[in-house]
């Protein structure tokens, strides 16, 4: 099909026409190379484009779209600022250099383009998308509510380019408005699936569910998601198509519900967890109410709803609580119980371990000098020994962890029922698994491709990836490629 459409152009500029609409075939083209994955003739034709139109709108702007699909973001920011240099007035420049800003986690700067966007465009459907994401990350749940209202109302359903040569397999995916979702681009082959995403707390209940094979529950954080969880309920109901990630049980692994629900579990040791009201936690006699609930200090606050590290907090003392909570977003905080991760030697150890179609998959260890342990702020990139423990542990997880923490391991793996998943703990001296999280919202995140620092961390990553699109091809009928080695 977009081969087919690339001959047609091809054609079509090999003929003397009229100019704008040879130079729009000419930006046609070029998106449609880099679609191809051409992507040296698709940067090229950009370029060519630009050279002599510099400030065209539709060649700035879709040049910078493919550079961000590319994953050069900086350049794709540079692009959409040029075409908002030139045309301040057309929000769609805006828009997109607003959500580059919003994955970058820069939101006040995002927030300034959305502005912008809806006083030229009051209507602008992405415009309102995006700054109700903003709104939502700064804890102003009904402000972003009621953006997202406009935004998605009549815009609960797209469809992702198929880019394919044969039919393709017809994939559902539901993802919730306001984050908390799967990032799923690793997994959906664009040559194989044709992926409509379905935004289910918006979705017209009126509305039939878009033809599909399959459906891809991306929905992943209950404490952020629940309306859109309870909505991806009714819409399952509807199909009979396989469903990865039933909603009835990412429901259910929310952060106060696993410390309950999993400590029962043999070598398990969750923290206590309990949701509080900001006005209780600072009021005056906040510290002992948490002492009468169980809690001593050190302990954790953290707004629900936000991850890699985001608005979580260690509390060392009674006399450090009224700053902490002030700094923090939302009307109801969580107070964790803190589990002391550190090992003998000082620094804290955070496991990570994917749950595969019932499979266990080791992804990572990060190792830190910091309680909050996150693999992107630790210290493995400087710490040739860190690196070296973390292989051990790719290679050998089951030596490494013993048998008690890996049966504890299965036993959260088959008590949260989840087809994709992941767990975060550490280990105590005892060999008990300290549990931080397990849920759907697990990110398998590749490291720069230019560092072989890493090297030893890439067959983990792969075999983790491979392990979900055999998955995915597998609850959708779909056979792997002879050449796709299986894993698990």
């Amino acid at each position: 099909m977009q081969e087919a459409r690339l001959a047609e152009l091809d054609a079509q500029l090999a003929l003397p026409g009229d100019a704008p609409a040879r130079l729009q075939s000419e930006i046609e083209r070029a998106a449609l190379l880099g679609a191809l994955d051409r992507n040296a003739q698709a940067q090229a034709a950009f370029i060519d484009i630009l050279r002599r139109h510099p400030t065209h709108f539709s060649a700035l702007n879709e040049f910078g779209t493919w550079l961000a699909a590319e994953g050069a973001i900086d350049a794709a920011c540079r692009v959409y600022a040029e075409a908002i240099l030139h045309h301040p007035d057309n929000p769609m420049a805006r828009v997109n250099l607003g959500n580059l800003l919003l994955r970058a986690n820069r939101h006040a700067e995002a927030r300034v383009h959305y502005e912008a966007a809806l006083k030229a465009d009051p209507d602008h459907a992405a415009a309102h998308q995006g700054m109700g994401a903003v709104l939502a990350d700064e804890g102003d749940r009904d402000g972003a509510l009621a953006h997202f209202r406009k935004g998605f109302r009549g815009h609960a359903v797209s469809t992702l380019p198929y880019r394919g040569s044969g039919p393709p397999i017809p994939l559902l995916q539901l993802v919730s408005s306001g984050g908390g979702n799967i990032p799923t681009a690793p997994f959906l082959d664009d040559c194989v699936f044709m992926t409509t995403v379905v935004v289910a707390d918006h979705l017209d209940p009126a509305t039939p569910l878009p033809p599909h094979r399959l459906i891809f529950n991306a929905i992943g954080d209950p404490d952020l998601c629940q309306p859109a969880l309870q909505a991806a309920i009714r819409l399952t109901a509807q199909s009979t198509a396989p469903v990865i990630n039933d909603p009835h049980a990412v429901m259910t692994t929310g952060r106060i519900d696993n410390a309950a629900r999993l400590a029962g579990l043999r070598g398990v040791i969750t923290a206590r967890t309990l949701a509080v009201s900001r006005a209780t936690l600072a009021g005056a006699e906040a510290a002992a109410w948490l002492g009468a609930n169980g809690f001593a200090f050190p302990l954790l606050l953290r707004s629900p709803g936000y991850h890699t590290g985001r608005n979580f907090v260690l509390v060392e003392k009674a006399a450090d609580l009224a700053t902490a909570v002030a700094a923090l977003p939302g009307e109801e905080l969580l107070a964790i119980e803190y589990l002391d991760a550190r090992a003998a030697d000082g620094s804290a150890r955070k496991y990570r371990v994917m749950m595969i179609g019932g499979e266990l998959f080791p992804l990572h260890l990060a190792i830190s000098r910091n309680w909050k342990v996150h693999y992107f702020t630790s210290d493995m990139a400087d710490h040739p020994d860190h690196r070296k423990e973390e292989m051990a542990f790719l290679e050998n997880m089951g030596g490494v962890l013993g048998d008690k923490a890996m049966a504890a391991l299965h036993a959260i793996c088959t008590r949260l029922s989840l087809d994709y998943g992941g767990i975060d703990f550490a280990l105590n001296a005892d060999g008990d698994l300290l549990l931080f999280e397990a849920n759907a919202t697990m990110v398998i995140a590749a490291p720069p491709d230019n560092d072989p620092r890493w090297a030893y961390r890439r067959g983990a990553i792969s075999a983790a990836v491979e392990a979900v699109v055999a998955m995915i091809r597998q609850r959708a009928g779909v056979a792997l490629p002879a050449n796709v080695e299986q894993h698990g």
